[in-house]
């Protein structure tokens, strides 16, 4: 078994969270995350097992990793997903979600919840179901919309809306998707839009800053901080409703980072650990997994890793290199 001890970087913050890519393949072309044309997948022989991932999450649990989630690609279109869900429930983590586009959801909810998943995220970037289907490329809205009540009527909580914002795209529907959450129950969590698409148009001038999008809610429905950001490692920065009716959250990954208390690894689907959603350096697990090695081995891994960790993402700087691997390459 690994050495005992948290996972800690050279700025003392402690890797609690473990995000695993279980698919690069999507069934949708969203475009903040793929190409429309040209996509070239993984060989399957690339990807990592069920077994694999299994074991990468037994010893991150005994290295104090208390969090999944499983991501994609789509982690809905891997095959056998359940069986997944449940291996990595049986494991004795706090929390298991995924974090899904919804399309294919609905039909495998039970399954998911009867198997341990204990939360869904769930994307969508529009309440216009042509606008969504523009955003999309594929699949269509009311798909979506099933699939966040096939999950709650299957036991879960509320979903967690995700919702990237992009200006002259959707930003005109923020008060719209606010006021779904409220009449919903559900969260919506709205992103500034990253550099991470694979068509490479990220610009600035596209994003549209968390203290905008919460300037316009909060002129319909005054807000109040639910969160500190000191003491919170979630990425969303957490406002309720002053009249009670349920909260809000923004991350603002471009223009007010929170790397001081992110607590994240990520585990790529062909094998690779990366101590930050925006970094080029990797560590490979996947060879060792097939060659023998044994979980110490593996556990030093993780602990590289996590000592490489850089501050922050640098995002802002004029030295900053985008990453390599575009977001459905990396998982969320």
């Amino acid at each position: 078994m690994p050495a005992a001890g948290p996972l800690v970087d050279s700025f003392g913050r402690v890797h609690t969270d473990l995000r695993i890519s279980v698919t690069d393949r999507c069934n949708l072309r969203c475009v903040y995350c793929m190409p429309e044309e040209g996509v070239s997948w993984m060989p399957r022989s690339e990807i990592l097992t069920f077994e694999e991932i299994e074991r990468v999450a037994s010893v991150a649990h005994e290295l104090g990793v208390d969090s999944v989630r499983l991501t994609g690609g789509e982690p809905s279109v891997r095959a056998g997903i359940t069986d997944l869900v449940a291996r990595i429930g049986r494991i004795g983590f706090s929390d298991l979600s995924m974090t899904s586009n919804g399309t294919g959801l609905a039909r495998l909810a039970p399954a998911l919840v009867a198997a341990g998943l204990k939360r869904v995220n769930i994307s969508c970037d529009s309440l216009r179901p042509e606008r969504f289907a523009e955003v999309r490329r594929r699949g269509n809205l009311s798909n979506v919309i099933e699939a966040m009540d096939a999950v709650e009527q299957a036991g879960l909580p509320p979903v967690k809306i995700n919702v990237v914002v992009i200006a002259g795209i959707n930003d005109d529907e923020i008060v719209d998707l606010a006021a779904f959450g409220r009449d919903t129950g559900r969260v919506v969590r709205f992103i500034e839009f990253m550099p991470l698409d694979a068509d490479e148009s990220w610009e600035r001038e596209k994003v549209v800053a968390g203290e905008e999008i919460l300037r316009r809610i909060n002129a319909v429905w005054p807000l109040e901080p639910a969160s500190e950001r000191a003491s919170d490692p979630a990425p969303a920065d957490r406002y309720r409703y002053a009249d009670g009716r349920g909260e809000v959250g923004v991350i603002t990954s471009v223009s007010r980072a929170f790397c001081g208390t992110c607590n994240r690894l990520r585990l790529t689907a062909d094998g690779a650990i990366r101590n930050c959603l925006f970094a080029n350096g990797e560590h490979p697990v996947r060879d060792l997994l097939r060659s023998g090695g044994d979980d110490a081995e593996l556990a030093m891994v993780f602990r590289r890793a996590v000592w490489a960790k850089r501050a922050g993402h640098g995002i802002n700087d004029p030295a900053f290199l985008r990453p390599t691997r575009s977001m459905s390459m990396i998982g969320g």
